[in-house]
């Protein structure tokens, strides 16, 4: 129905999440009527974004290189800013699903430990716990001294499902599993 390149650009738009394929029609209508300038940026961007950008070694966080200040030993090169900060406390764990996760918690400047980002949930569709950091985060919490886990997870079925099945694999452990308070507060 379409010319073949902008047909491609949909289907490409259409891989992001919760991006149909009308969404990413608009998506691709919307570029076409970019200025040539405006254009060329957004493309510059998106090719930096693999060259400039780091996944943190221990928490799976996206950070920026050159944007941590002072200078990093050997082993903190590929710690994004959260697990470099000193004053962070190194006995809470905080579980979340996704980057955006850990920034809506970070805007509360309400927690202080640490992160961890399982990359997704349990998804009912494939039932593969495969595609979540369990093993990873089994190997963090086995080799640091936390004192309590916090399972930071959207109350959604799939996320219940996600939750439940971290708490029975950490249990083991021996250490405090608790959760975000959900639900309207009495008179609310």
């Amino acid at each position: 129905m379409y010319p073949k390149t902008i047909q491609k650009l949909i289907d490409l738009f259409s891989k992001f999440p919760t991006v149909g394929p009308r969404t990413a029609a608009r998506f691709v209508f919307y570029l076409i009527k970019l200025p040539q300038t405006e254009l060329e940026e957004l493309s510059s961007y998106l090719k930096e974004l693999k060259e400039s950008i780091n996944m943190c070694s221990w928490c799976f966080n996206s950070f920026d290189p050159s944007s941590n200040s002072g200078q990093a030993n050997s082993k903190q090169e590929n710690l994004c800013p959260i697990c470099k900060d000193g004053s962070r406390n190194k006995e809470m764990i905080c579980i979340v699903e996704k980057e955006t996760d850990l920034t809506a918690i970070e805007k509360t400047k309400k927690y202080k430990g640490l992160y961890f980002i399982l990359g997704g949930i349990i998804n009912l569709k494939k039932k593969d716990k495969k595609d979540i950091r369990i093993e990873q985060l089994k190997e963090r919490i086995k080799n640091n001294g936390f004192k309590e886990i916090i399972i930071a997870i959207n109350p959604t079925t799939e996320g219940e499902i996600t939750r439940l099945l971290l708490e029975r694999e950490l249990r083991p452990f021996n250490i405090k599993i608790t959760h975000l308070g959900r639900g309207l507060p009495m008179g609310g």
